[in-house]
């Protein structure tokens, strides 16, 4: 507590303010490291035992409070001769004004982080005036970071158009060095063009479209400091340099296009993810925007960012297409493209068919039924969608078919479909990232087969049966001269029975008392034809139908079907001879006539032979009746054609047609001489027909 008594009574002075002596000075001062600061100050003093003529010495003291014995210690600054100051402050710390001037300026050069202290200043003037005026110091900060120069200039540069730059550095150099300013940067044309002044500098340039974004540096040097500020200028052009690029690690970045006429192409498997970022150099900054075709997706805001994204988090099918990329300001505008391809399994596979001179029937769906008449031809297509195209094939039942365009495996041909061919047909699209197929039934629909009628004696009648095959399914019905038998009927004369198996129609027919020259035929019929036969019966003279008429009723029938093979042989023959075989055809109804004449034991002795109907024709020969042994059987075939259907395909049989005669001459057999005769007549044998 001594302490400050001490320093007082040392110094001439006292610790409290004394009213003579006042000391006017900044309170804080802050320097940036390295500059130069004047700090003024003023004190006023009691004129006592001095004279104008009496020299008056101030001197400035650091750290008053931390030194024991502050006058043994050594000044920053002082106007005493020969007296030693600090070496950190010599030649940097300099007391500006005398003091007999009633000043105290402080200047500080190249300031360093170690002068910042307290300071006080110390008068001794004449053998009264000594005084330090501790009540008023200066607090020196140093600041360790210089602050940069202030570049003002216009935010646009026109090409072409000279614009000046000034260089401002705020510091105030009053009492203090004037520090060097330079300038750098690939806009400058020539070194020497900027002119220099006491805390700014000006710089006069002509601006090109390639100094764009190009760097201006203006530096401020002092003794053992400088500072610069650095900036990009902006010249004023369209947009340029337009690219489009992507953000995801996996997906490859599209090649940029060579010129804005151009566009580059970009694969994408569909699902994934994928971020187009467009980026354009233009000033002012160019507003930018994405388009897929005629529909604005995304667009910046004027004086936006560079870059603009476009996310399209699942890539769909959808999506694909040509994406545009356009950049436009008040100067301009440019544009480039993006083909985007999504990279998609098979899907929609669909089919289409169209039968020979036909429509096409449109697109059937998995599992559809898809019926053909046999004999027809039939055009598939098979389409998909998938990128790139999905490979594609035909099976059916599952053997592989040959595609009917080597260009074009999609279109399958059927020509002239077979009833062997009806199964599953199937089309496989076949992709690297997934296969999809579509499987037909082809149904081959025919017109009715028929088979029969046969008949046989069974007790108390004639009983006849006839089948038919066809798909669809026949109908049968009977006719017994001009009566339609439909349906299971019965009556005491005649019962009539159906039965159906899958694609075949079965029926019989059983007769009891018949009149002379009935005719009996089986017809069946479909949606794609009709087949009938007939037959003309002729009982014995009891009414029912003898034993003599059963045997002649089986072998006209054995001489029915023999003759209708004989036919089919003699058409072929005919065929290959020459066009004139082509008239021997065999319509959709066959009519056969057997007429049985028995000429052989008692049971025929007294029996004439009927005169042919007028409508019959003759048969080309005729046997003896006189010869005995023998039996005569007359067969008539006659072709006529039956009723065509609306629905019948266009590949139907030629509509000429032919009557054809024919005569069986059938031998008994001869009993052997050394036999006696039988009196059963064995000389009629049954023939059974399977």
């Amino acid at each position: 507590m001594l302490l400050p008594l001490l320093w007082a009574a040392l110094w001439g002075g006292s610790q409290a303010q004394n009213p003579l002596y006042r000391l006017e000075v900044q309170e804080v001062v802050r320097v940036p490291e390295g500059l130069c600061v004047l700090v003024p100050c003023r004190l006023r003093y009691p004129k006592d035992s001095w004279t104008e003529s009496t020299p008056a010495y101030g001197s400035w003291y650091k750290d008053p409070w931390t030194r024991q014995w502050p006058y043994y210690g050594d000044p920053v600054a002082t106007n005493y001769p020969n007296r030693q100051v600090l070496p950190s402050t010599s030649d940097r710390f300099q007391l500006v004004v005398e003091p007999q001037d009633f000043s105290c300026s402080l200047r500080i050069r190249e300031a360093q982080v170690g002068d910042s202290a307290q300071y006080f200043f110390r008068l001794e003037r004449g053998p009264r005036v000594r005084y330090s005026f501790l009540e008023s110091t200066l607090t020196l900060e140093v600041i360790a970071q210089t602050p940069e120069p202030v570049l003002y200039m216009p935010e646009t540069l026109e090409p072409g158009r000279q614009v000046t730059i000034v260089c401002v550095f705020n510091w105030t150099f009053e009492g203090c060095p004037v520090p060097a300013f330079s300038w750098r940067g690939a806009a400058l044309s020539a070194p020497g063009v900027a002119r220099s002044h006491t805390h700014f500098s000006v710089v006069t340039l002509t601006p090109r479209v390639q100094d764009h974004d190009t760097a201006l540096t203006c530096q401020v040097d002092f003794s053992r400091a400088s500072t610069e500020r650095t900036v990009q200028l902006r010249v004023a052009h369209a947009p340029r340099e337009l690219r489009i690029s992507t953000s995801q690690a996996d997906v490859p970045a599209p090649e940029p296009p060579s010129s804005g006429s151009q566009a580059s192409r970009l694969d994408v498997r569909e699902g994934q993810s994928l971020q187009l970022l467009c980026t354009a150099d233009g000033w002012p900054p160019a507003t930018l925007s994405w388009a897929l075709g005629n529909r604005v997706l995304a667009w910046s805001p004027s004086l936006g960012s560079r870059t603009l994204a476009l996310t399209l988090p699942q890539v769909k099918a959808g999506d694909a297409g040509r994406y545009t990329c356009r950049a436009e300001n008040r100067l301009g505008a440019q544009s480039c493209w993006l083909d985007l391809a999504v990279q998609s399994a098979p899907d929609d596979l669909r089919v289409t068919a169209s039968p020979a001179n036909r429509t096409v029937l449109g697109s059937l769906g998995n599992g559809t039924t898809l019926p053909v008449l046999e004999g027809q031809s039939l055009r598939l297509l098979c389409v998909t969608d998938s990128n790139p195209p999905a490979r594609l094939s035909w099976a059916l039942g599952g053997r592989t078919l040959s595609p009917s365009q080597s260009t074009d495996p999609g279109v399958l041909e059927l020509v002239q479909i077979r009833r062997e061919q009806q199964g599953e047909l199937t089309c496989l699209a076949q992709h690297p990232l997934g296969s999809q197929r579509v499987s037909l039934h082809l149904l081959v629909q025919y017109p009715p087969r028929l088979l029969g009628p046969s008949c046989s004696l069974v007790e108390g009648g004639l009983l006849c049966s006839c089948s038919a095959g066809a798909q669809p399914a026949p109908a049968l019905r009977w006719r017994l001269g001009e009566q339609l038998l439909e349906g299971s009927s019965s009556n005491s004369s005649v019962e009539v029975t159906f039965s159906h198996s899958g694609l075949w129609a079965n029926s019989s027919v059983r007769l009891g008392a018949l009149s002379p020259d009935l005719t009996l035929s089986c017809e069946a019929q479909n949606p794609h034809g009709t087949r009938s036969t007939a037959l003309l019966l002729q009982p014995g003279e009891k009414g029912l139908v003898s034993k003599t008429f059963s045997h002649g009723i089986l072998l006209g029938t054995g001489a029915t079907t023999l003759l209708f093979c004989l036919t089919l042989i003699l058409m072929k023959t005919l065929r290959r001879k020459g066009p004139r075989a082509e008239r021997v055809t065999r319509r959709s109804t066959i009519l056969d006539y057997i007429n049985v004449v028995p000429r052989a034991g008692p049971l025929a002795q007294n029996r004439k032979p009927k005169p042919s109907r007028p409508s019959q024709p003759p048969p080309p020969r005729a046997v003896s009746p006189d010869s005995k042994g023998n039996q005569e059987l007359h067969f008539i075939s006659h072709s006529r054609p039956g009723p065509k259907p609306p629905t019948q395909a266009p590949e139907a049989e030629p509509t000429q047609e032919d009557t054809h005669y024919a005569m069986l001459n059938f031998q008994a057999l001869r009993p052997r001489e050394a036999q006696a005769p039988r009196a059963s007549y064995s000389e009629y044998a049954e023939v059974k027909f399977y």
